[in-house]
């Protein structure tokens, strides 16, 4: 069995964890493949197999890869979306950052997490993408994003007006700060922090929630996946910013402008005795209240 590992960036406090994980991979015979730049920060830190092999880019992962596993927090694990692409290799998250919605298995669980890697005893859950289709090209080779599409003012601009449409059909005109279309995925990540609802993974739907809305009866609203939401964008500033989850682009006002949902998905490996609501309950400390 291979696995993919992917990090951002190597603390010194993590380096008892970092390597109590590479040597259950070790001990459950499965051979990492590190991200060329992590592995150049723990090399000489961490004790890895002689013949340990990297990989920089997308291309590099190959068809034997069944697992990427990212070790950081939620960030880290949206990093791997864009080298897993439609690739048929599961995504595990080890939260070594700090809420962890996505990279839901805690540090503390590095063993076990691995062990059921091997025993093949986790449950995959599969996410569905959002992409976005523009007049000019837009984020290379990834147009697409596993918790959100965002449109925003530029820096301290005046509030625009976002015309949006479902299929062709006029919804409304948000004037806001900016405008954002969430996944299931994503709905408890920026958009629940901008007062929007929290949907089920496999809910199969979008939710279209304004940053900022300058019209206080203007409330998120959620709408069936299988549905093109599409832009038109006034702005007393010739640029706005786009985004999809930490990538963002600035453009023109005139770029028009739709998303939908991408043709293929994503698989998220958890523990089994890990759901949603689970994860709702604890990391939004949800029952905790016994007043009543």
């Amino acid at each position: 069995m291979k696995a993919a590992i992917y990090s951002r960036v190597f603390e010194d406090q993590q380096q008892k964890d970092v390597q109590l994980f590479f040597d259950e991979l070790a001990i459950q015979k499965i051979e990492p493949v590190i991200f060329h730049d992590f592995f150049e920060q723990i090399k000489a830190i961490i004790h890895l197999p002689a013949d340990t092999k990297t990989f920089a880019l997308s291309e590099d992962l190959t068809e034997d890869t069944e697992f990427i596993i990212s070790l950081g927090g939620d960030g880290t694990l949206l990093d791997t979306i864009t080298l897993v692409r439609n690739k048929k290799i599961s995504i595990m998250g080890i939260n070594f950052g700090r809420l962890g919605f996505l990279a839901s298995i805690g540090r503390e669980e590095v063993q076990k997490a691995v062990k059921a890697m091997a025993q093949r005893t986790y449950v995959t859950d599969t996410r569905t993408l959002i992409h976005v289709d523009a007049d000019i090209p837009l984020f290379g080779n990834v147009p697409y994003a596993l918790n959100e599409f965002s449109i925003h003012k530029r820096d301290v601009a005046s509030m625009i007006k976002i015309h949006t449409y479902v299929n062709g059909e006029f919804l409304n005109t948000y004037w806001a700060d900016g405008l954002i279309v969430a996944t299931p995925t994503g709905s408890t990540g920026y958009s629940l922090s901008c007062n929007g609802p929290v949907v089920f993974p496999d809910s199969g739907s979008f939710v279209i929630t304004p940053v900022a809305p300058h019209n206080l009866n203007v409330r998120p609203i959620v709408v069936p996946d299988n549905n093109i939401i599409s832009f038109e964008i006034e702005s007393r500033s010739d640029q706005i910013i786009c985004a999809l989850d930490s990538r963002r682009e600035i453009i023109s006002k005139e770029v028009q402008l739709a998303v939908r949902k991408e043709s293929f998905a994503v698989s998220l490996v958890r523990l089994s005795e890990n759901n949603f609501l689970q994860t709702l309950r604890n990391k939004l400390t949800w029952g905790l209240d016994k007043r009543n």
